[in-house]
């Protein structure tokens, strides 16, 4: 019916297949009228409505550049409109025209009329759709118009052709006009088409597609990824650096990422919280109602006296409670909103979601085309009466579908991969986001490296599952289409095949379960690890001074022995699924093929069967193989999923604590507020009220314990109100009593984000006398300061935190106690020139917490805190006169300064840092401290990571302002080297040398093991292919049972014997693996700790983590399976050009040129790629290294409120990350487009020397080169990936062996060891010592020559960086001399071991470090002291009560960092360290800084008794603790200048005098001191 109204429309035949069925086929001219011109225009009348909405949704029309190429496109489009309107005119003229023949009675057919026609609208339509186009933001072309012109010149190729044959046939043209509108309408479509394919960049995106070329890439480039071409060519010439890269697109920036999955999170986690709360409610009223139950039940039971049941009941009971209890722990691990992450990131990423699943379908699909086609072709060569165009035309399909199949998979990947990309942003940015507003509880369920972990560790995990997440529903469908073919080819006997691969999988289940638990397991260990070397790292020093390392190492080893027992596990159930899945292929297509021909005598293997079938089985390969992996990733992830959960969705720190209500007329006002640090906890301050006014300067003042810090981090807000509220009017500063200094330039840290303004910086730096350190520092106020202010000394840390808050002109300063730090004569001047009543902050409203005594006279108020209550509040004389406990803590420890405290003369004389202890009041050390989260303390225990970049730093109230950079830095003033990468190609010894660590005798062992097994899979289809010739010999004939199961035979062996081969294979891979990875994590940490202290003063700690995190990882994990991978691949390619050749030898002629071209792309790509993914590794650490910088200074940040500021550093770090992450993507999608093509060519080069010498071939030989071809292609690609990936992560151990091979310090112990009790006297001496820290810096000591004799007390004093800390390292040989040396008992220290050296002398530092572990284990880690001796000291450092009353008392669990003790305790403890080694030199390194006098008191009288035999050296801060010492050395500048007794210094009037001076300290009250 339709047929017979198309030929009368178009006056010709519509169908007639004798049109094909000859040598030369062509179609009739009906359709190539009709179909083959609705096609296309079809084809753009859909596309037309998306384009005209651009020209009606836009109001104003943007005034774009006419560019010459959109007006070519309108011209060339025109004419078209001409050629149609030419067309209608002809038709027109011939029917209607006046012509001199009479009319005729037959017109034209409808098609003349009504082709002109639609084709004059469609042009019309084009016009419209071209300038729509032009009108789109940043549009260069249009993928439907080019896909258009494409159809049209493709469907205009048969009518083109026909004519011409026509015309040659009867030697002249017909139709002349026609004849001649058709060619030039052909042509102007070629012009289109070409111009279509160029990209229009209009002049406003000339400069965007400059630093990102991909905003101008036209659709060709686009889809072959050519845009990328220059980044590869330049990543082959020169390495790439961080400069080389190009801006990122809008959406692929972090701010707009984080953006929208904000969005959506603030929705999927308010109603999970509220499900969450619904959960929480019905639980509550279940347990009601049980409760009722029971009780109801039990009355009524005993009522009746049934005491048997009773009974029964209660034993039941008991195995219900057993379930329960197991309910109850589940329960516990689900007490948070969960079940909401997945359904937020769906939402955010769903169109790139749906646009890759489109595409994998499309993928999908045309992979079971290949297998058709290639059935067609083998009977092709084997019917030898089919046409030759047949054969040709097969391959040319083979081509076609092999070239889009590999297009859609390429788009597929590069979307999936950028979603990774995108969700690990997305992740990393939320959970620095949450970090900055975490509540207490929350933070402390999770260590800084954990923490770090979700951002790292978890947050890749995503990224690695997202990237195959279509593999969920597309490996099922490629399952269910291959059997549904398979049926087609072979019958009910698939169910065979079906059968085995349905019981692999519960076998598969099993192994994932096992799996997963071993690795969560490995993720334990793997943590533990990471966390005892943080602690090592960061406590590194003190490992030092006290000859600790070995115990340490130990920790460390043992944990990693641990790990690797998990991993070889793991490894060993790997292999075992590997030997599963490698038969799974072997086994099933076994069981098919020997079911099929046992079922019945007729069924005979022929080669379509058999090859069809063979590569329906490759294509299922994969989906099966996939499966159980992605179902292990998925489970990983699901660890992960809850980890991120947990943080992400717990408690934000209430923002309403603190309200700034202007309408009250104080400053800072608290109302009968009781704060505690938990939920949970009992308050630490109680009904506390103050009142403080504008202007004010109020002091708080309190013994250990009372709450001082607590009240501070209370006015933050860090704290949790059970009652009361806080009101604060006007912004805040804040020093904390720990610093925290940023890794920048100094002067960043002062500015803190605000402009600078050179006047009021000067001012600032003056009033705190940072000035002369200035000039000490060789960069000025421009010098880099070290992560955790490394290169600063505690004064002038503490000073330039104070700096900061100075100059951030705040209105309320909340000062936690800066003053114990630093020097007295420096406490006075910062009092007088900034805290005080004349200093730079005069009149704003200051709370000062302080131990020092001298200043309260001068302060407005005090506040006394007794116990976390506000015991007094006054100014400094109605307190004194109201004889409270304020007066009587003065009365004690002011006693003979009294009389003169108010003289004006000696205002500042009283140094002694006075804490204020109530009467009675000796317990506050068995009070829970309230430091347990100070905020302040977490400073110390964080991972402090490096970052480098002048950042754009935000203020509230300050204008955004870059501070000004200047990179004059000489050698010595970069404190920190930027991290060094390798560049180029990876040196061939790097293999070698992880080989060696493997052990030759294993490499070769598993070369062979995969040989034999290739072998094997080779043979196996020969055998087939063999096989199916029978069906030619055999032909009408009965087949043979003898020879069936013999073939069935040998096939089943030759592949049970491939599966053993891998088996064996990866069970040596994985040992040998372990091996590798053992020797060379114990060879990485045994460095380490040997490495002189220099190196972790310039290298950041997160660097040396990440080489034991990120690299040991993939040194453990990646490195094994690339080189698996690899060494598999190679093999496959080898095989598969081996056979191709095999069957057809013309083959030879094209593998060289093609493997000439595979290895060109293949070295431009991999020098690419790997200097991609070089760049990506070291611009990952300063995202950790800024989190774990912020994690620690958190108070400090949220104080200032530059939370802002901090994410927008934060979004910027990630986009310099993200920068060489998806390049990295897109190359691999370049190589692989470049890759496939040529496999494709393979494929089509196969299959036509198969058609040119089809009659020399056998039908099975045929089948299998094409069949082996079609996988070639995948298998290339994967070669290329694997090399690259393996020489990629190689660098890992390339970035290990580099740590290893760093040069050590001195041996630890060497031939001439010190005679067992040395040093015996304890005499010291110097002779012209001299020492500078790093070569090519100045000299730090300058030619000391002293005596110090047995049993002195030595005091050092001098200003900050006179030196007095370089001597404490010199005598510990932390840094070696440069000339001179240093005699202990007549023993030149530079001959022993430091070992030896480093235990026989005692040092108690500054900071007081400890490790988390047991107390125990802090003060004895080498087990060598009873418990009785370790109890002893505890008695004489004043803990034994604090740690008999703890529960586990020395089994007590120190947390990371020592948080959960109070500063003091620490330095007790560090005290009981230096008491249980009794040695003879004793060095005291301001080890009273930190300390309130109650505990200052302490040590220094259990020093005076313990170590009376000792000499000891004091580097001193107050003078006071010094004057009783038998001589003083007064260094400056690295000289000794006065070196005397305290007596004679003060009346030769010099340095000392002048300090003692400033310090308040009179000749009358040395003397009293020395008596």
């Amino acid at each position: 019916m339709c047929a017979a109204a198309l030929e009368e429309y178009c006056g010709s035949i519509f169908w007639n297949s004798s049109y094909l069925e000859r040598e030369d086929p062509d179609l009739p001219v009906c359709i190539e009228q009709t179909v083959l011109v609705w096609i296309p225009l079809g084809f753009l009348w859909l596309c037309t409505p998306w384009h005209l909405v651009y020209l009606c949704s836009r109001k104003h029309v943007t005034n774009k550049h006419l560019t010459k190429l959109y007006l070519c496109k309108q011209l060339v489009v025109s004419l078209l409109f001409l050629t149609a309107v030419a067309g209608l005119g002809v038709t027109l003229g011939e029917d209607y025209g006046p012509s001199k023949d009479p009319p005729s009675a037959v017109k034209n057919p409808g098609v003349y009329y009504g082709n002109p026609v639609l084709f004059a609208v469609t042009w019309i339509l084009l016009l419209l759709c071209q300038e729509a186009m032009r009108r789109r933001e940043g549009a260069v072309d249009s993928t439907s118009l080019f896909i258009f012109w494409l159809l049209l010149v493709l469907c205009d190729i048969f009518p083109f052709q026909t004519l011409l044959r026509e015309a040659l046939r009867l030697g002249e043209v017909k139709d002349v006009p026609r004849f001649c509108l058709f060619y030039i309408s052909f042509a102007l479509e070629l012009i289109a088409l070409v111009l279509s394919a160029l990209a229009d960049i209009p002049v406003e995106t000339k400069e965007l597609a400059k630093q990102n070329p991909e905003a101008g890439a036209s659709f060709l480039s686009r889809i072959t990824f050519n845009w990328f071409h220059s980044m590869v060519v330049k990543g082959y010439k020169q390495p790439l650096t961080q400069e080389d890269m190009w801006e990122l697109n809008e959406k692929d920036s972090t701010a707009y990422i984080n953006q929208r999955f904000q969005n959506f999170m603030q929705a999927e986690l308010g109603a999970a919280r509220v499900r969450f709360q619904q959960k929480l409610i019905r639980k509550k009223n279940a347990n009601k109602v049980l409760a009722a139950a029971s009780q109801n039940d039990l009355s009524n039971g005993l009522g009746k006296g049934v005491s048997h049941d009773v009974l029964m009941m209660e034993e039941i009971g008991t195995t219900e409670d057993k379930k329960k209890k197991k309910k109850d722990a589940k329960e516990q691990q689900e007490n948070y909103p969960n079940s909401w992450l997945i359904r937020t990131i769906y939402r955010t990423f769903k169109g790139l979601l749906l646009e890759s699943a489109f595409y994998k379908l499309l993928q999908d699909l045309l992979a079971f085309a290949s297998p058709q086609l290639l059935k067609l072709m083998i009977s092709f060569t084997q019917d030898t009466s089919s046409y030759t165009w047949e054969g040709y035309l097969y391959a040319v399909l083979l081509l076609v579908v092999a070239i889009l199949q590999s297009l859609f998979l390429q788009q597929y990947f590069q979307r999936c991969f950028v979603l990774g990309m995108k969700v690990r942003t997305a992740l990393i940015a939320a959970v620095y986001k949450k970090a900055l507003v975490v509540s207490n509880d929350t933070r402390k369920e999770s260590t800084v490296g954990e923490t770090v972990n979700l951002m790292s560790a978890d947050a890749q995990r995503f990224n690695d599952v997202t990237n195959f997440i279509h593999l969920l529903w597309s490996c099922p469908l490629q399952i269910i289409l291959s059997i549904a073919f398979l049926w087609l080819e072979l019958g009910p006997s698939v169910l065979a095949g079906l059968a085995v691969m349905v019981l692999m999988v519960p076998i598969n289940g099993l192994l994932a379960t096992k799996a997963r638990k071993i690795q969560i397991k490995n993720m334990e260990f793997k943590d533990k690890r990471l966390k005892i070397m943080n602690e090592i790292l960061n406590g590194i020093k003190i490992l030092k001074l006290y000859a600790w390392e070995p115990s340490f190492q130990m920790q460390v080893e043992d944990i990693r022995g641990q790990e690797l027992k998990v991993m070889r596990k793991f490894a060993y159930l790997t292999s075992v699924s590997t030997f599963i899945f490698s038969c799974a292929p072997a086994l099933v297509s076994l069981a098919t093929f020997a079911v099929f021909v046992g079922v019945s005598t007729d069924n005979v293997l022929t080669a379509e069967k058999a090859f069809t079938s063979i590569s329906l089985f490759n294509i299922l390969r994969f989906p099966l193989a996939m499966l159980p992996m992605l179902i292990a990733a998925i489970v990983q992830t699901a660890v992960s999923k809850k980890r991120l959960e947990k943080f992400l969705g717990g408690e934000d720190l209430e923002s309403d604590i603190v309200r700034h209500d202007p309408s009250f007329n104080s400053a800072v006002t608290v109302c009968d507020g009781s704060f505690a640090w938990d939920r949970e906890a009992a308050p630490l301050l109680k009904n506390v009220s103050l009142d403080i006014k504008p202007g004010r300067l109020v002091a708080v003042v309190g013994a250990v314990g009372a709450g001082k810090s607590s009240l501070i981090s209370a006015l933050l807000g860090e704290m949790h109100s059970t009652k009361g509220f806080i009101n604060i009017q006007g912004s805040l500063a804040y020093v904390p009593q720990q610093a925290w200094i940023q890794n920048a330039t100094l002067r960043d840290n002062i500015l803190f984000g605000c402009p600078n303004e050179e006047s009021r910086l000067q001012q600032v730096i003056e009033a705190c006398a940072l000035a002369p350190d200035l000039e000490l520092l060789p960069g000025g106020d421009l010098t880099e300061i070290g992560e955790k202010g490394i290169n600063l000394s505690g004064g002038q840390k503490q000073r330039v935190s104070l700096a900061r808050a100075a100059y951030s002109q705040a209105d309320i300063y909340l000062l936690d106690d800066p003053l114990s730090a630093v020097d007295s004569h420096v406490g006075k001047h910062l009092f007088d020139k900034v805290i005080g009543p004349n200093g730079v902050l005069k009149d704003k409203t200051r709370i000062l917490v302080t131990h020092g005594v001298s200043f309260l006279p001068y302060v407005d108020e005090i506040v006394v805190l007794v116990n976390g209550c506000v015991s007094e509040i006054g100014s400094y004389n109605s307190l004194r006169e109201s004889r409270g406990a304020f007066s009587e803590f003065l009365d004690t420890y002011a006693k003979e300064q009294t009389n003169q405290t108010l003289s004006e003369s000696d205002r500042c004389q009283e140094t002694i840092d006075v804490e204020l202890i109530p009467e009675g009041d000796d317990n506050t050390l068995d009070s829970p401290l309230e430091d347990t989260v100070s905020v302040t303390l977490m400073r110390e225990n964080s991972i402090r990571r490096s970052k480098r970049q002048g950042s754009v730093r935000l203020r509230k109230n300050c204008s955004l302002k870059k501070s000004e950079r200047v990179d004059e830095s000489n050698k010595g003033q970069r404190l920190i080297e930027k991290e060094a990468m390798e560049t180029g190609q990876v040196k061939f010894s790097v293999y070698l040398q992880y080989l060696r660590a493997m052990g030759w005798g294993y490499a070769i062992m598993v070369f062979v093991v995969y040989f034999i097994q290739n072998a094997a899979f080779i043979g196996q289809n020969l055998w087939l292919s063999e096989w199916t010739n029978d069906a030619v010999v055999y032909y009408n004939k009965t087949y043979p049972a003898w020879k069936r199961d013999m073939r069935v035979g040998v096939f089943g062996a030759l592949g049970v014997a491939q599966g053993l081969f891998v088996f064996f294979g990866t069970l040596i891979m994985a040992n040998a693996a372990i091996t590798a990875s053992r020797i060379l994590h114990s060879r990485l940490i045994n460095n380490i700790l040997r490495v002189p202290m220099v190196f972790f003063d310039t290298t950041p700690i997160g660097r040396v983590v990440n080489r034991f995190a990120k690299d040991i990882f993939t040194v453990d994990e990646t490195i094994p399976q690339s080189f698996r991978s690899l060494l598999m691949c190679l093999l496959g390619v080898l095989g598969t050009l081996f056979v191709i050749c095999l069957a057809t030898p013309f083959f030879t002629i094209i593998i060289i040129p093609l493997a000439f071209i595979y290895y060109f792309v293949q070295r431009i790509y991999v020098a690419t790629s790997r200097q991609l993914r070089r760049l990506d590794s070291v611009s990952r650490s300063p995202i950790y290294s800024h989190f774990g910088e912020t994690v620690s200074g958190l108070s400090v940040i949220r104080a200032y409120g530059h939370q802002d500021r901090f994410l927008k550093h934060n979004e910027k770090t990630i986009d310099e990350n993200i920068k060489n992450v998806y390049p990295w993507i897109v190359s691999n999608r370049w190589l692989a487009i470049r890759l496939e093509f040529l496999g494709t060519l393979v494929v089509f080069f196969a299959a036509l020397f198969a058609v040119i010498s089809r009659n020399s071939l056998d039908s099975g030989l045929v089948g299998l080169s094409i069949s082996y071809a079609l996988n070639v292609t995948q298998t290339l690609n994967w070669l290329v990936r694997m090399t690259s990936e393996l020489e990629t992560n190689i660098v890992a151990v390339e970035r290990v062996s580099e740590y290893t091979e760093i040069e050590n310090e001195a041996k630890w112990v060497t031939d001439t060891r010190p005679p067992e009790k040395w040093p015996e006297a304890g005499r010291l001496q110097f002779e012209n010592y001299k020492v500078r820290y790093r070569p090519g810096l100045d000299l730090v000591l300058h030619g000391i020559t002293c005596d110090i004799n047995s049993t002195e007390k030595i005091g050092i004093v001098g200003r900050t960086g006179a030196g007095k800390s370089s001597l404490t390292n010199c005598l510990f040989r932390i840094i070696e001399a440069a000339e001179g040396r240093i005699i202990i008992d007549g023993i030149d220290i530079s001959t022993i071991g430091l070992h030896d050296l480093r235990n026989r002398i005692t040092i108690i530092p500054q900071d007081p470090v400890l490790f988390s572990g047991t107390l125990r284990m802090n003060l004895d880690p080498f087990d060598k002291f009873t418990d009785e001796q370790i109890w002893r000291v505890l008695e004489l450092s004043h803990l034994k009560d604090y740690v008999a009353g703890l529960q586990e008392g020395l089994k007590h669990e120190v947390s990371e960092g020592g948080e959960n003790l109070s500063v003091g305790q620490r330095q007790l403890l560090c005290l009981a360290r230096a008491l249980l080694r009794k040695s003879r030199i004793l060095i005291l390194d301001e080890a009273t800084a930190a300390v309130d006098l109650e505990t200052d008191n302490l040590i220094q009288t259990t020093i005076r008794k313990e170590f009376s035999h000792c000499t000891v050296l004091t580097i001193a801060h107050r003078l006071h603790t010094i004057m009783d010492s038998s001589r003083v050395m007064v260094l400056d500048a690295g000289k000794i200048v006065e070196f005397d007794t305290p007596r004679n210094l003060l009346e030769k009037q010099g340095h000392f005098y002048a300090m003692a001076k400033d310090a308040g300290i009179t000749q009358a009250q040395a003397e009293i001191t020395v008596i």
